[in-house]
């Protein structure tokens, strides 16, 4: 009896503390006893957000820090890790492999309405400091955009579009040795026309980013200047922004890493540590609708499958997913 009343009072913050930071073989290595605690947590505090009887399944573990995930219109999954490889999940045949290597390391990535693989290529020893797309039948891959005003980007870190097919990216510097250029770290927009232009978000050190399903909203996570924020910001038709307004403060808490939107506008973001790490699920308004928690710290998210609504997590070094009661949006929607 006292064990029943200890596993229905356990909530999502709980279980991702027991299950959180087991390193590379993290499911492997959880007990069934744990496993049961993470599952019954699953059901309860992220009720409303997965499908019932929904598990978290661990779908590869062997990266060095998985990043980005990009649905493609050919059914898979690419994600980076920053190991420097751009890799590729596919799920009929439920197998990973490496899409491109090097990757540039490679951080967010994102499909365009074009169907091209947009890519955030970071610093840090081998990196090129830039941003791509990639056609996915093909392989070839575009430069977008190395450098502002003739100086080379800091870290892209990740990248964003609406429906006008402008780019959004993050560029701050967290890691590489290389000589940084820009003495400030912002938000670009890249035009169609390959113009780039600086955006004043309001954020220090701008991090995962991602436009509303309406168009009108970019949401920038800043994990600068003391302060670890989720920014809502208003975008107008042209694709420039106000600094925006802050819709949750994570406090002395680790702030969001990597986002993704439903189509009713919902925030599904990275964020937290210790027994508060998972995924986080804010309303438009900034208000916590409930926390998937996960074995690993997660980077980033995305939503895939059939009906958009099966949510692959990067976290550590691994793959993972569940089926939610949420559908991601698709800017080729």
């Amino acid at each position: 009896m006292l064990r029943r009343r200890f596993l229905a009072s356990l909530t999502a913050p709980a279980v991702a503390g027991i299950c959180g930071f087991r390193g590379v073989d993290s499911m492997a290595q959880v007990s069934a006893e744990e496993l049961t605690l993470l599952e019954v947590a699953l059901q309860d505090s992220a009720s409303g957000l997965i499908s019932p009887g929904a598990k978290l399944e661990k779908l590869w573990g062997e990266g060095e820090f998985t990043e980005g995930g990009a649905w493609g219109p050919d059914g898979c999954l690419y994600f980076s890790d920053i190991g420097n490889a751009l890799m590729k999940y596919d799920s009929k045949a439920g197998t990973v492999t490496p899409f491109r290597k090097p990757s540039g390391r490679s951080n967010g990535t994102i499909i365009d309405s074009k169907g091209r693989l947009i890519a955030a290529e970071g610093a840090n020893t081998g990196g090129h400091r830039r941003v791509t797309a990639t056609d996915l039948k093909t392989g070839k891959i575009e430069v977008l955009a190395e450098r502002y005003e003739g100086k080379a980007f800091n870290s892209p870190n990740d990248v964003a579009v609406d429906k006008s097919g402008r780019i959004y990216f993050s560029d701050p510097r967290y890691v590489g040795n290389e000589p940084r250029e820009l003495d400030f770290e912002t938000v670009f927009r890249i035009d169609p026309d390959g113009k780039v232009t600086k955006l004043d978000t309001g954020a220090f050190k701008p991090n995962g980013l991602v436009v509303s399903p309406d168009g009108q909203t970019l949401y920038v996570a800043d994990n600068g200047g003391n302060r670890r924020v989720l920014l809502a910001c208003e975008l107008d038709r042209s694709g420039d922004v106000k600094p925006g307004k802050v819709l949750h403060d994570f406090g002395d808490g680790r702030g969001i890493d990597g986002m993704t939107v439903t189509t009713d506008g919902r925030i599904v973001a990275t964020a937290g540590k210790g027994e508060k790490s998972g995924i986080w699920v804010f309303h438009p308004d900034g208000k916590l609708q409930g926390i998937i928690p996960t074995p690993e710290a997660p980077a980033n998210c995305e939503f895939g499958g059939p009906n958009r609504s099966t949510l692959y997590i990067l976290a550590g070094v691994s793959l993972y997913r569940i089926e939610t009661t949420m559908r991601g949006y698709d800017v080729r929607d």
